[in-house]
Parts: structure tokens; sequence; C-alpha cells
């Protein structure tokens, strides 16, 4: 049994920092007006505390289930806190999920009280209440009334109960892994996990304190956005303003002006996209300017990598900086210190671009059953093109028994005391992926460095054997091609197969200007039939690839489609992930025309 310390549990956690920090800004939303409105600390935890009485009265006790589907707000996080102070556990949901999603999820925690955003989710969560026996009371967060969110905090101001601290191994949350194949399955986080895990990525980046803010674009019903931006702020006094919508981040960025971001490395990739974009449209004295700053600057990184110093190559450098580095800074409103990434790896070109210019992007690695973190970069320890080395208390052991011997990798395995404690009602699910020795078998493939840095290479479920029994590794492949500005998204296929082949969604706006030159009208659909553009996207993803994967790899077809992957139509996961199988199945025919094409040869 591990050794937790102190604060480990998230009641105190969050009661620590209401103490010390009382009057500093807690969470910003967007009023009706376009601006940021910000509570205090001590603001919140008196709604907590409100919130945590009102739960006490409907019988919310220990080991009960609280529920939730909303997006990221202050209403949130107070519901969560309330619920931990009832020794309760925590069960947050997507608001733009699947209904019947929603449903299983209920019915599976056994959920008594369901919070909602609105009166409109209410209305399609309504028949629970008939059909799961456990569901007593659905809450509306945006609403009035007798079963409004602020009737039940009125509830708990007339009797107040003093929060419960639960211990380091009782369950906090209940987690729902996206279903990229089967039902959700439930991952169970005690308090320990959670604490331990934020307080070791804390400590990895020792400029976070009270002065420190995050722009919330990543969802805390998922555990990333949950530990290392909600309780990870909140643990060193920070503040957090809450992301209007992904339409209005450019406007969100200039007015909360955070000093970091939690993010994925698809929003950056996009960044650099769309930057480069604009430089080579105009073209000129800016895209000279531009580019020889940006050499510039990757010459001093290169020099400075091996003791050495230019006075020519520092003046070009602090000159591009000052006049074209800076105004993309600004961009992400003026005071960003860093970035950190997961669920993929950042590209080490872009990575290194972002460090030259002033805002360094740390990759890291984890997943839902670690709480998430595993390994991180950080300002002290990095290397771009890996995802970190593990961090405080946690050990990180390959079983090559599933590699490839010729890339001497094998199957992640992780110690420590973020490690879940199981799937809940899944014992046998659980027993597959948990070592006799308290180790998780992740499921992802890799490969740790003579410093102790680890890279992904691959996941198990996902590689496959073409027809010559050559492996596959789609994901990384699908990385490569979705850093070119003119893809939006690709899925690449084969298993079995003679070659793969590969689908591809071309990015819209980054194609307006090809529509114009060739008289289209831009809409997907008519680009997607192109075939201009399908000449030119399929030379460009063969340029990508080539040099960077075996020929048997690079995909001999293409299929470019108008339509994106989305939750939507049920191709991607709640976290973006590709759902493959459901793909393979819809797109089958046009998969099966490409292998008995008399020309596919």
């Amino acid at each position: 049994m591990f050794k937790f310390d102190k604060p480990d549990n998230l009641v105190e956690l969050l009661e620590e920092s209401v103490a010390k920090f009382s009057d500093n800004k807690l969470f910003g939303t967007k009023n009706k007006q376009g601006q940021y409105e910000w509570i205090s600390y001590g603001e919140f935890g008196r709604n907590v505390d409100a919130l945590r009485g009102g739960l006490a009265g409907l019988g919310v006790g220990q080991r009960d289930t609280v529920g939730l589907i909303a997006n990221n707000s202050a209403e949130w996080a107070v519901a969560a806190f309330a619920t931990y102070g009832c020794e309760a556990r925590y069960v947050p949901m997507y608001e733009d999920e699947l209904a019947h999603i929603w449903k299983y999820i209920v019915k599976d925690a056994a959920i008594k009280v369901l919070f909602v955003a609105n009166r409109e989710i209410a209305a399609k969560a309504a028949s629970f209440m008939d059909e799961i026996d456990t569901l007593e009371k659905i809450v509306i967060i945006d609403g009035e009334g007798p079963d409004s969110m602020t009737a039940l905090e009125a509830a708990g101001i007339d009797n107040p109960i003093a929060a419960k601290y639960p211990g380091p191994n009782d369950i906090a949350a209940l987690i729902y892994t996206s279903g990229t194949t089967g039902d959700p399955k439930g991952v169970l986080l005690s308090h320990g996990n959670f604490t331990s895990n934020c307080r070791a990525g804390w400590h990895l980046f020792p400029e976070l304190a009270a002065e420190s803010r995050s722009l919330s674009i990543l969802p805390w019903a998922h555990s990333y956005g949950q530990t290392a931006e909600l309780y990870n702020f909140i643990q060193f006094g920070g503040s957090i303003g809450i992301a209007e919508s992904v339409t209005t981040i450019g406007d969100d960025l200039q007015q909360v002006q955070p000093t970091h971001l939690i993010a994925v490395p698809r929003v950056f990739n996009k960044i650099y996209n769309g930057i480069w974009t604009k430089v080579n449209d105009e073209g000129g004295i800016k895209r000279k300017l531009f580019v020889m700053g940006v050499n510039a600057a990757k010459t001093r990184r290169k020099l400075e990598a091996e003791g050495k110093s230019s006075f020519g190559v520092n003046l070009k450098a602090a000159f591009a900086d000052k006049v074209v580095f800076s105004k993309i800074r600004q961009k992400f409103g003026g005071q960003m210190v860093g970035a950190m990434t997961a669920s993929a790896t950042m590209d080490e070109g872009i990575a290194n671009f972002f460090f030259d210019i002033g805002i360094p992007v740390f990759d890291c690695y984890g997943l839902t059953e670690t709480s998430p973190a595993l390994t991180m970069n950080s300002p002290s320890s990095f290397k771009f093109g890996s995802v970190g080395k593990p961090i405080e208390k946690v050990k990180v052991v390959i079983d090559k028994e599933f590699g490839d011997p010729e890339r001497g990798d094998g199957e992640i395995i992780a110690y420590g005391p973020n490690v879940m404690q199981g799937y809940h009602n899944k014992p046998e699910q659980t027993a597959e992926v948990m070592t006799e020795d308290g180790g998780f078998r992740t499921g992802d493939l890799g490969k740790i460095d003579e410093e102790g840095f680890l890279s992904i290479t691959g996941r198990i479920k996902e590689q496959y054997k073409l027809e010559n029994g050559k492996y596959v590794f789609p994901a990384s492949i699908e990385e490569s091609i979705k850093l070119l500005p003119t893809i939006a998204n690709a899925m690449v296929y084969g298993e079995g197969r003679m070659f793969n082949i590969c689908f591809v969604v071309p990015e819209a706006e980054a194609l307006k200007g090809f529509a114009a030159s060739h008289g289209l009208s831009g809409e997907p659909e008519e680009l997607a039939n192109s075939p201009e553009l399908c000449t030119m996207l399929t030379r460009e993803i063969n340029e990508q690839l080539d040099g960077q994967y075996g020929k048997y790899e690079i995909p001999k077809k293409f299929i470019f489609l108008a339509e994106d992957f989305s939750v939507e139509n049920g191709m991607l996961t709640q976290t973006m992930k590709l759902k493959r199988r459901v793909v393979v199945k819809k797109l089958k025919d046009q998969i099966e025309a490409q292998y008995f094409d008399k020309n596919s040869l």
C-alpha cells in the first residue's frame, strides 16, 4: 500500500486553498455581455458548503453516487467538491454525449442524484427516473424553481453540514472511458490517485503559483482536464478562465490572458499551420522576415545545445522576437509561460517551433486508468519527440514480450499511487490489465532511452499485419499526415490486405485559395470530389511520408471524404479518438472497392 502525502483527499486540498487564497480569483466565466466575471476562492468555498448541505439533505452519503451532464463551469466544480465532502462518488458526463450512453452510465454507476446543465437535457433524461431504480432526483444547473441547483444550495444554507474527509483509497470519481469498442468502462479513481498525481505534476513546474492562470478548453469530464487543470491549479491558488466555445478561443485568450494552457497537440498543430498559411499568403518582406527569424531562433537553439553562441545569430533572433514572435505571443494573451499537451505525441518540429518563439509546449503521457499522468516533460528536463520521464513515485517498465525486436520497444506497464482501483462492475476486465504485483498494462508500446525519456511507438490493439506479415501502426502514419495544413483528418486501413489505403478529410479553411484558383465552390462535397484536389493532396501526403516510413506502410490509395469523423456521426469518441471499427463498418463498400478494383495492383 502506498503512503500518501497530505493532503491525501480532494476535500482537504480545496479547504487548504480556500483558507490560504480566500480573496484570489478562482473561476472566470463569460457573461451575456461577452465579458469575463470571476468568483473568488472564498465565494467558491461557500457555494460548495451550501451544496454539500443540500446533497446531504437528499440523503447523499458515503459511497453514494452523484452524476453530472454538463460542460465545464464553476457549477461543475461546485457539484464535484460538494459530492466529495459527502464522501460520495462523482460521475461526470459529456454534455454532447448520446442519450443512450448517459443512460448506460447512470444505471451502471447507480447514480442517486443527477445534475444536468439545462432543461433541454433534463427533458432527454426525464425517462431515466422511471427506468433506473437508483436515480432519485434530477437537478437543473441553469434554471430556477424547486428542481434547480440554486434551490438545493438554499436548502443547504438552511441545513449546513460539516465536510467529511475521505481516505486516500476511497473512490472520488468514476471516469467512464470513451469506449472505442464495446460499452464504456467506469474507471474507479481514488482521492489518493488524484492528489498524488496533481502534486507530482506541480513539482515539475515550480513556476506555477497563485498568479498562474489557465484557459480551460479541455473537458473536465476526462481525467486529463480534471487533474492537470482543475485540481492542479486549485492546489496552488491559481485561477481558471473557462472558454466560451471552440469558436471564441481567440477572444477568450485575449480576455483571460493565461500563463499556461492544458491542451492536446492538435490545438498547436492547427495554430502552427494557421501561422504558416497566413505568412505564405502575405508573402513578400513579411514572409522573408518571419523565415529569417525562425531560422535564426533554430540556429541559436542548436548552438546553445552545443554550448556555443553567435552574436549575429542572437541579434537576428532578438530582432525577430521583438518584431514578429511577440505578436504571435500576444495572440495567446501576452502572458503565456508554457503549455502541456497529451493524448498524442507532439511533432518534434512543431514543438521546437513553439519553443523557439517563446511558448514551450511540454509533451506528457498517461491514461484515464493512471489518473492520468505517468511521464512528463518539464522546463527542467525535456526532450522533444519523447513524452518525458516518469513523475515522482511512478515507475514505468517495458515488457518486450509484446514489442518489436527491431525497434526494441514493448508494452508499457505502470506502477504508482496514481494507478486506478479497477473498472466498476468489471472484475474480469480489471484482471486483464492488472499484473499480480499491482502494475497496470497500458496497452501502449514504447521504449525508454539511455537518459530515461519514454517514447510512444504504437498501441497493441491498433497495430495490424498486412498480407505480407509486416506490422503497421496506423496512428503514427495518421499523425504525420494530419500535420499537413491541407488535411483535417485521416485514417489508415489495411489489416490483412495487400497494402494500406487511407481515408482523408481535406481541411476546408486551408483550401479556400485552391478552390478559388480552380473555379470550385469551396464546398466540402465539391472539393472532396475534385480530381485536381485529389492529385494535389496525394502528392503532398506521399512527400510527407516518404523517408519517414517504409514503402509497405505508405498508403497506395486514398479515399477523400467530405464529412469529417465526429462524435455526432459516431466515428470519434468524446476524447477525439477514432472508432476504427465504426469507420470500417460505415465505409465498407468504399474499402472493398479499393482492393477489388482491377487496377488496384
